[in-house]
């Protein structure tokens, strides 16, 4: 996986999955004895936007001042400092202390550069890839970082790391060097042209550090990395302070050119996110994103706004926004039922929701790769509808007769139509109301946890399970500690809750992780749905083999589709912009990143910061 981004991450998000194919073009400049192609960097789309020998990203300042101290907020707890592993509740902002074999730009769909990798090296056929690491690589006490650590962290992640890295690096069959800074990764039989770019994300660890500790238990002991920071202070479950390495290895490197500015970035937890919105206006951090839309448009107020001291920003962006939605656990015998599923979706009313609660603010979801080409669309057709006929029979005939759209109100709030569409599903699906009561034929009532991690879903959440109640159905709603919800997420031990799918451009081995049936029962997966259908494992293995893009658009979305009318889920809402408020010490590059927020290649400006300085000491007297 990329390095991910230094800002937390809530525990309903999840990171995108950046994932890529090899280039081989002329503007990759590779250099080729005919079999075999070598180069420094890759790209899913053929053309690599920086050449070899580029100096910097677009989207970075490479005369970017370094210093200075930025303070930003988690929210829970965390105990471990190993966020390689299941156990625990990693701390915010651990993949800035691990360097990665190559980095993705965040300018380009797919494409990545060497960072610990120099070159990389593979076949036309992409049976397998070498890459060459840099001889000045190093770890953050100073050993290299060699062939060997890369294959311990290959074969560790594989079989004692968190089970997405099984699901991930399942089809990557060996590891072995091929020469004193080569290492070569050998894929099994199949079609899989992400494959060398997914190794190449890897994020390698030292082999000596773990070999006196125990790697599957969690630990608040720094984790010997090789980034731009590592870990200076720990204040289990309240803080955590990273320090810039002052030699990092890397530093001048063309991909680091213009980032990791801060001399120090430090994170506060809070015990929730209107705690935490509290604290920022009061100034005990510095940036934040906001992904409320009624802060947004109510809660920054108060002198440090009004005197200009805050600043907002609603920056745009083309990231695939992916979906966020209700899931339903469908290991519970009562979501089984797709007629159950679709019937509560007609219980949603997101267009009440987004006039009252959301300031009009969002879109409505309709796909699991919103915001992009690869989303379904109309019916199908062309190779889409080809890709969809042998299936006939074993997926809903919606999917081949209508557009998915889901259901819409007036935003009045009365919804009667709704609940009378779902009320028949209901029915037809065994359900029957007795004294106001929604039961089975064994007269066992309906009724199921919303399980949240954020009091923030709560005024979301709680008006959905009213409706609910004018079926006959008890959905009570409960916000437990981000711990406990971590561990009853990895357990899947809830019956409904919010969760997001984040996509790329370039959808591959982790839609396993998020929807095929190997991963129902894998601890830890992000299949919350339990989703055990051999259309969808089939469709999966696909996209992930599609040998271009057309027909990776038309398998795409051909698995959208089938997802969407499976009704595994009741989709949210989506925004196309990052929507940010910080206090007024930072500068940033002209230029802003098409994929990322890219908030590492911002910078304190020593005369801003000195003009905030002032303006506090002045409203304090």
């Amino acid at each position: 996986m990329p390095r991910p981004s230094l800002l937390p991450v809530s525990l309903t998000s999840v990171v995108l999955v950046l994932v890529a194919s090899w280039a081989g073009t002329p503007s990759a400049q590779p250099k080729s004895d005919g079999t075999v192609t070598t180069a420094h960097g890759v790209s899913m789309y053929g053309d690599l936007k920086y050449a070899a020998g580029f100096r910097h990203f677009a989207y970075a300042n490479p005369q970017a001042p370094k210093g200075g101290d930025v303070k930003l907020a988690a929210i829970g707890t965390y105990d471990n400092l190993n966020p390689f592993i299941l156990k625990g509740v990693a701390a915010a902002g651990l993949g800035e202390t691990f360097d990665t074999l190559m980095l993705g730009s965040a300018d380009e769909p797919f494409s990545e550069y060497g960072l610990i990798a120099e070159t990389i090296e593979m076949p036309a056929d992409r049976s397998w890839v070498a890459f060459t690491l840099r001889p000045e690589a190093k770890f953050h006490d100073g050993s290299p970082i060699t062939v060997d650590d890369v294959i311990w962290t290959f074969e560790t992640l594989k079989t004692k790391g968190h089970p997405f890295y099984r699901s991930y690096y399942r089809h990557v069959v060996k590891a072995e060097k091929t020469g004193g800074r080569k290492v070569r990764f050998t894929f099994d039989q199949g079609e899989n042209r992400e494959l060398p770019l997914i190794v190449g994300q890897m994020s390698v660890m030292s082999k000596a550090h773990w070999s006196k500790r125990e790697f599957e238990k969690t630990t608040l002991e720094p984790v010997l990395g090789s980034g731009a920071y590592k870990v200076e202070s720990v204040e289990a479950g309240r803080s955590i302070v990273f320090r810039r390495v002052k030699d990092y290895w890397a530093a001048k490197l063309p991909v680091n050119a213009g980032r990791d500015n801060f001399d120090a970035i430090r994170f506060d937890y809070y015990r929730d996110t209107n705690v935490a919105l509290e604290a920022f206006k009061a100034g005990q951090y510095d940036f934040r994103q906001e992904n409320v839309a009624k802060n947004w448009a109510t809660a920054y107020t108060g002198p440090a706004v009004a005197q200009g001291l805050v600043k907002r920003e609603e920056i745009k962006h083309e990231v695939p926004t992916g979906m966020q939605a209700y899931v339903f656990n469908e290991r519970r015998p009562m979501f089984q039922d797709r007629r159950v599923r679709e019937a509560l979706l007609h219980a949603f009313d997101f267009e009440w929701t987004n006039k009252q609660l959301f300031f009009g603010a969002y879109t409505r979801t309709k796909s699991y790769f919103s915001n992009s080409e690869l989303a379904a669309r109309g019916l199908p057709a062309g190779d889409e509808l080809q890709l969809l006929e042998p299936f006939r029979g074993k997926v809903p005939d919606e999917v081949f007769a209508k557009e998915y759209d889901p259901p819409k109100s007036d935003g009045s709030g009365n919804i009667r139509e709704q609940l009378r569409r779902a009320l028949e599903l209901l029915g037809q699906a065994g359900w029957t109301v007795k004294g106001q009561k929604l039961v089975n034929a064994r007269g066992e009532p309906m009724q199921f946890e919303v399980l949240l991690s954020d009091p923030t879903w709560e005024r979301i959440s709680l008006p959905f399970a009213k409706t609910l109640e004018r079926l006959g159905i008890q959905a009570r709603v409960r916000t437990v500690d981000s711990a406990q919800y971590q561990n009853r997420m990895d357990s899947f031990d809830f019956d409904m809750t919010v969760a997001v799918w984040g996509q790329s451009l370039s959808p591959g081995n982790e839609q396993r992780d998020f929807w095929h049936s190997a991963s129902a029962g894998t601890n830890g997966s992000r299949n919350f749905a339990g989703i055990k259908d051999p259309v969808v494992d089939r469709l999966i293995d696909l996209v992930i083999a599609a040998p271009d893009r057309p027909s990776l658009v038309a398998r795409t979305r051909a698995l959208d589709r089938v997802l969407l009318w499976g009704h595994h889920t009741i989709p949210h809402w989506h925004i196309q912009s990052y929507r940010v408020a910080y206090w007024d010490k930072f500068s940033r590059p002209a230029t802003s990143a098409k994929y990322s927020l890219s908030f590492d290649t911002w910078w304190i400006d020593a005369k801003k910061a000195a003009a905030l300085d002032r303006k506090k000491s002045a409203a304090t007297k």
